[in-house]
């Protein structure tokens, strides 16, 4: 039997392309596995990818307060990422004109399962 929890952040301020390269590496694998690969890896957004990955234990702990589980029985079932809003704002560029630049935003959404 399987037991399942999720959580989800909303409006991280990473772009939804540099997430994926982080959240591809932590797909599939044991949550202790996956935390200790975030902890090495050098990329700013690791941060909010694992405090979504901690709620998301919290939150199937919570969920089942009479299971006993074991942090090598629980995996990251799904993590995706969904792009934010984005902010638009202008930059000034040479002989009057304006460049824009695209301020975006992303959703984490992580999915954790526990084999008891």
């Amino acid at each position: 039997m399987s037991i399942e929890a999720r959580a989800i952040r909303k409006y991280i301020s990473s772009s939804p392309r540099k997430m994926r390269r982080i959240v591809n590496v932590v797909r599939g694998q044991s949550v202790a596995e996956a935390m200790n690969i975030l902890h090495y890896l050098p990329q700013a957004a690791t941060r909010p990818v694992s405090l979504a990955i901690r709620s998301a234990v919290h939150n199937l702990i919570d969920k089942n307060p009479d299971t006993k589980l074991n942090e090598d029985d629980v995996f990251v079932k799904e993590i995706k990422v969904d792009a934010g809003p984005m902010l638009k704002r202008i930059r000034p560029a040479a002989r009057g004109r304006a460049h824009p630049i695209r301020k975006r935003m992303s959703h984490l959404t992580v999915i954790v399962q526990a084999e008891i």
